[in-house]
């Protein structure tokens, strides 16, 4: 949010070079060679089984060493090359594991005595470390070194979706360092922060920054976002203070909010809170702030934990629900039309009705004009198309969260996180984003997923174990009329 002043934002993701290394600014400066030298002095090898409980002390020296030159490498290739070494060279040695893997079947097949099938099992699991999470391990250990590792997957995650670092053995490489970062990040070393405006101002402009899913205009909406009627927390991590490394939004109403511009938008003069008109709590933002933690566990602790506090600080509230974006309806929307259009040379996905009443207003209702419109946001400005549209896309949508699978979960990230926490599909809202990026994104449509705290254990093991979604009225109602009106 540039507008907010100098740009006091953490460079957590890239940080300044330091030292030795600083200005290597690529591969030619920091040779294959050179990487592969300081590889082999940084990483660990793995001790013989035998002596694992007596192996050497950590090299702080060398895992620092390794932290100084990766901060010196520029962004991009240099890293990536050290990255891919890293992860291809100095994982798991496959003929030890294809050894030990056999004699643990070997063990089976010969009903050896249980201790001695353990022991075999047990050196095949040690085996199966790779060599890399020993350097992990001991970057972890180093002052800050858990920020360094943070940064680091960071890299990984971007390098991966660039296509700039790819492979088995990268991808690997990601996973373990993501599980070794759920252990470190994990409950017990969190604390909850809320921000207020008399906060650190460093605070308020990375929970600014941060803001991913309705961006800060300027320091009156910040002030706002936090002030009256309106609550901000962040998780921190022990090891890095006051860093926000997750963040949760909360508007505190009198019922469950159908549209976001009554939250971010429209500007109400500074009042003091009257608890007696509060008896909702709105979750409509949650932002992760570091991409290294991009899969691990944070955002559902995050909501309970926020559960708990407003519970102890505003007991009459009984209605919990968030007011949430529809990430990729649109997309989705566009690709069926094309899809339909190749197979069958025109669309189902309306009805003849609306055909019809979207013909006389745009001329034809062809798949391509359907298309065009759902791709331009000016759509909208027509009060003819925003009726038109509004019953054929609340069943399209309706059908897009409750339908549309991905290995038998819902399709959509945002429904498949909440429907994990034990939520229900509560309701969809018509022209509740009316931002360019809210119709850009699901035609201007968003959905409450309502926590009913008594039933969220029960609903998250029914959707975990049976893939059962929870719904309400409306939104059955809702699925019904896409399946009477629409063919896919």
């Amino acid at each position: 949010m540039s507008r907010l002043g100098p740009c006091l934002r953490s460079r957590l993701l890239l940080p300044e070079p330091r030292g030795p290394y600083r200005g290597l600014v690529g591969c030619s400066a920091a040779s294959h060679a050179g990487m592969e030298e300081l590889l082999s002095r940084s990483v660990p090898p793995l001790p013989p089984y035998e002596t694992k409980e007596k192996a050497p002390p950590p090299a702080e020296l060398r895992s620092a060493e390794f932290m100084r030159y990766y901060r010196g490498l520029a962004a991009g290739p240099p890293r990536a090359e050290l990255l891919a070494l890293l992860a291809r060279d100095f994982g798991v040695d496959h003929g030890k594991v294809a050894e030990l893997s056999a004699k643990v079947l070997q063990a089976r097949e010969q009903q050896r005595e249980l201790g001695a099938l353990l022991q075999a099992e047990d050196r095949l699991r040690y085996y199966l470390n790779p060599r890399y999470r020993g350097l992990f391990q001991q970057l972890g250990r180093l002052e800050g070194g858990l920020r360094f590792l943070v940064e680091l997957r960071g890299d990984l995650v971007e390098g991966l979706a660039s296509k700039a670092v790819d492979g088995p053995h990268v991808k690997e490489m990601s996973g373990v360092l993501k599980n070794m970062l759920s252990e470190w990040f994990s409950t017990g070393f969190l604390n909850l922060e809320r921000v207020t405006w008399q906060s650190p101002c460093e605070v308020l402009q990375k929970i600014s920054d941060s803001e991913a899913v309705h961006p800060v205009r300027n320091w009156v909406d910040m002030k706002r976002r936090v002030g009256s009627y309106r609550r901000c927390y962040f998780f921190s991590h022990c090891a890095i203070p006051g860093e926000p490394l997750i963040v949760l939004h909360v508007a505190l109403t009198s019922d469950i909010s159908s549209s976001i511009q009554a939250i971010v938008k429209e500007i109400q003069p500074s009042e003091t809170e009257d608890e007696g008109k509060i008896t909702t709590a709105i979750f409509y933002s949650i932002s992760l702030t570091q991409q290294g933690l991009q899969g691990v566990e944070l955002g559902t602790y995050l909501i309970k934990r926020v559960v708990k506090e407003l519970q102890k600080e505003l007991p009459q509230i009984k209605t919990f629900s968030t007011l949430s974006p529809i990430p990729g309806f649109t997309k989705w929307l566009v690709g069926l039309l094309s899809s339909q259009t190749k197979e069958l040379e025109k669309n189902e996905l309306f009805t003849e009705s609306e055909r019809q009443e979207l013909s006389q207003i745009t001329g034809d209702c062809t798949t391509e004009t359907l298309k065009k419109l759902l791709n331009n946001n000016e759509w909208v400005r027509s009060e003819e198309l925003v009726s038109a549209l509004h019953l054929p896309l609340m069943r399209l949508c309706a059908w897009y969260l409750y339908g549309e699978k991905h290995r038998g979960y819902a399709l959509n990230p945002v429904a498949n996180f909440h429907l994990q926490n034990g939520s229900v599909l509560w309701r969809i809202n018509w022209m509740a984003d009316t931002s360019p990026r809210g119709i850009a994104a699901a035609c201007g449509m968003m959905v409450n997923y309502r926590y009913f705290l008594e039933d969220t254990a029960c609903n998250s093991a029914a959707y975990l174990g049976t893939k059962a979604i929870k719904a309400s009225e409306q939104v059955l109602s809702l699925v019904s009329q896409f399946q009477q009106n629409s063919k896919l």
